[in-house]
């Protein structure tokens, strides 16, 4: 069943016996109450609540296919809602966990506040922040390394850049995406410790606009290789950079194909496999109050894939052996999100 309301939708899918449907309000000036039309038995019940639209071919989309995933495997009736502007955070998850939903995933670290806000009332609902900081009783964060997949970047940005100047763009400044930055700086500062990066936030992931002329004052300040790190707006930034000639990296999902005279490579992130896992640890009630944190060990889930044309094999080769040090531990990231300048949270052995 798929109901439609306003700037945003809300789709219920059935488990594999497909015994439940519920009717959902949209939006905050909404007030019909959520109801339960039919019912007949209580299954292992998936949500989640996401920034942007399903289709944006990054963020979003991973989250919503990771609730996909979660469904075939553990056979669990799931629900999303789609666009949840920051406002109506508390609002969303609330409706969730009064559904009786046993696992709610807010995708995206500014749900942290609102996960906490909402657990702490709802205590057989357990609550999980993709990208967040959070934990507790019934609250557990789910974190990819995004430090580990930018430093490999950040170490291709320096050997392509002319300029010797780099720059990273997101949506919103939070400690995911500070941590990215970080890497990033930290990767090309490895090959080239005077090399510049500047950062920008446009303030909103999906606002293509905003995007283009961020990525364009970037270019005209003379950066040549960018990291960005968007949702809908993604592709405009790769484009963009194509159209004037210089450089950027692909996230979360691969592409390449969307700017191949522009894009060097992509971080790519398995959000879909990593929530398909915190949800069979969940079903299994082995979930603990805690922050999972996924690297390079797993690269099923974060892994760098094709490579632009750009890239020579000696600069490939040496990310993928810079790739094994990591994973190895000999070369390691301490405190690094919060060093400032300070390269020496790398630690090599």
């Amino acid at each position: 069943m798929i109901l439609n309301f306003s700037r945003r939708k809300f789709v219920l899918y059935g488990s594999a016996t497909f015994a439940t449907s519920l009717l959902l309000k949209a939006c905050s000036s909404n007030k019909s109450k959520i109801a339960r039309v039919s019912s007949s038995e209580e299954g292992f019940k998936i949500a989640i609540a996401l920034p942007g639209v399903i289709t944006d071919k990054a963020w979003n989309q991973s989250g919503y296919e990771g609730l996909t995933l979660a469904k075939q495997k553990l056979g669990a009736e799931v629900a999303y809602l789609e666009q949840v502007a920051q406002a109506d955070q508390t609002e969303v998850l609330t409706d969730f966990a009064r559904k009786g939903y046993s696992l709610v995933f807010a995708h995206g670290g500014q749900f942290d506040a609102a996960i906490e806000q909402v657990a702490a009332q709802f205590k057989n609902t357990f609550f999980v922040g993709v990208n967040g900081n959070s934990q507790g009783e019934n609250i557990a964060s789910l974190r990819i390394d995004h430090l580990q997949g930018s430093y490999l970047c950040g170490i291709i940005g320096a050997a392509i850049t002319k300029s010797n100047k780099l720059a990273y763009i997101a949506g919103q400044e939070f400690l995911a995406t500070q941590e990215e930055l970080r890497g990033f700086e930290l990767g090309a500062k490895s090959v080239k410790p005077n090399i510049q990066i500047v950062s920008t936030f446009t303030g909103n992931w999906n606002d293509v606009a905003k995007a283009k002329e961020a990525t364009l004052a970037l270019i005209a300040s003379g950066v040549d290789v960018i990291y960005q790190w968007l949702d809908s707006a993604s592709p405009t930034v790769l484009q963009t950079a194509s159209e004037k000639a210089v450089y950027a990296f692909g996230n979360t999902k691969d592409q390449l194909d969307i700017a191949p005279k522009a894009v060097l490579t992509s971080a790519v992130k398995r959000l879909d496999i990593a929530i398909a896992y915190i949800a069979e640890l969940a079903k299994e009630k082995q979930l603990k109050g805690q922050i999972y944190s996924i690297g390079l060990e797993r690269a099923d889930i974060l892994n760098l894939v094709n490579f632009g044309a750009l890239v020579s094999e000696t600069v490939k080769q040496n990310v993928l052996k810079v790739k094994q040090e990591i994973i190895d531990k000999k070369i390691t990231f301490v405190n690094c999100q919060v060093a400032g300048k300070d390269t020496r949270c790398v630690k090599k052995v």
